[in-house]
């Protein structure tokens, strides 16, 4: 229902100020002219040796920032500067309700809260290994190859650990948001939320994230991998019927797999350079309502550059062949969010995992939002066509979707 800011502001408030209730709460999004300081913030309660306090975490564009505030006063005072930022979408779980606020263009509030039908548990252990999405004894790990036969998880693969969780982490703000902000629908056991990983491969991912939706958050997920080889439809059906996961695996291209009915999330991790094109245009025909998409390699556009002559006066960007492959990928990803954008989608180019872990780790995440305004549309073609015209550039993506 639709309530003035004011009260809205008021319940969240009354939610963060709660110690003992409250188990998780996050703000994200903008209001219609104005930004807050931060892409997104959490918060909960901690309990430390100097007594319990509420623990911000604050994103930018590149990295997270934690602060600790003594619950009572110290925390009502950063919690009042939190709500004067002007955050788009606040979701607020406490042990008994389920809150979600979302200001309008006119900057009025809707709201929507639930009683859960049974209360939730509130943790306030500040161990850091407890905060994993997924619990490090979770089997999926086993499963996976990622622990040995006691559960431990093997040091030798805790870069693959850790990819899982910053990939949850992206995943789980990612759809809160999008629900928050009324462009996912909530899901139903009669009507489950499709999701689809195109290029699954052994399905790392695949699994942890219907792990993590269904068995963590409790969200109803029908999830589908698609791979062009029949042996990982085999070996991915084999460890979902090990762990006692649903879910369909298809052979096929990113291109052609048959994916029915169409999928309202869309993920395609480390597709390899123009798979990643197909995947995107795949979402869009599909008028997917979320993507997360990380590239891997960026050999197209790198190959376009190599043959043509470079503008003026940018000649010293691609003398150095090191140079000239990171350029190729930030052009290809830039190119990428661009034509995105012109479909009707949000987007947001972002870290995936730290550098010191694999060098392809940005991640497009696209929201569909809706068609732009016609000027704004058509600024942004302009620029988009400036673009590829001075660097004489063909986009796959631009070709697969007719642009």
């Amino acid at each position: 229902m639709t309530e003035s800011l004011q009260a809205a502001l008021a319940l969240v408030r009354e939610a963060l100020l709660d110690p003992d209730a409250l188990v998780r709460a996050v703000a994200s999004g903008r209001r219609k002219s104005a930004a807050p300081a931060w892409r997104r913030v959490e918060a909960r309660y901690v309990d430390l040796k100097a007594g319990r306090h509420l623990q911000l975490t604050s994103y930018d564009a590149t990295q997270a920032h934690t602060a600790n505030h003594a619950a009572g006063a110290g925390a009502a005072e950063e919690v009042d500067v939190l709500l004067a930022e002007p955050f788009g979408n606040w979701h607020v779980e406490t042990a008994t309700h389920t809150h979600q606020v979302r200001v309008t263009k006119r900057g009025e509030a809707m709201v929507s809260s639930k009683a859960r039908a049974e209360s939730l548990p509130v943790e306030h252990d500040h161990d850091r290994s407890k905060d994993r999405l997924l619990p490090a004894d979770d089997p999926l790990y086993r499963a996976l190859g990622l622990a040995g036969a006691d559960g431990r998880l093997k040091p030798s693969r805790m870069a693959k650990v850790r990819q899982v969780e910053e990939f949850l982490r992206l995943l789980d703000a990612a759809i809160t948001d999008a629900r928050a902000s009324g462009h996912l629908r909530e899901p139903t056991p009669e009507d489950p939320l499709r999701v689809v990983d195109l290029g699954c491969g052994n399905a790392y991912l695949t699994f942890a994230a219907l792990r993590y939706l269904g068995g963590v958050r409790g969200l109803p997920v029908a999830m589908t991998g698609v791979d062009v080889k029949e042996q990982s439809r085999e070996h991915n059906s084999r460890v979902a019927a090990d762990l006692g996961l649903e879910a369909t695996f298809v052979v096929g291209t990113i291109a052609d797999a048959v994916v029915e009915p169409a999928p309202e999330v869309v993920l395609a991790l480390h597709a390899c350079d123009t798979a990643t094109d197909e995947a995107l245009a795949r979402a869009v025909g599909w008028q997917a309502s979320l993507v997360l998409a990380a590239p891997c390699c960026h050999h197209d556009v790198a190959a376009q550059l190599r043959r043509e002559p470079t503008p003026a006066p940018y000649a010293e960007l691609t003398r150095h062949g090191i140079l000239r492959e990171r350029l190729a990928d930030t052009l290809t990803d830039a190119l990428r969010a661009s034509l995105v954008r012109l479909q009707g989608y949000r987007v947001d180019v972002v870290q995936f995992v730290g550098s010191e872990h694999t060098p392809r780790n940005t991640m497009l995440r696209a929201v569909r939002t809706g068609p732009l305004a016609d000027d704004t549309r058509r600024q942004h073609a302009d620029d988009y066509a400036a673009m590829v015209d001075q660097w004489r550039l063909r986009p796959r993506l631009a070709e697969l979707l007719g642009a």
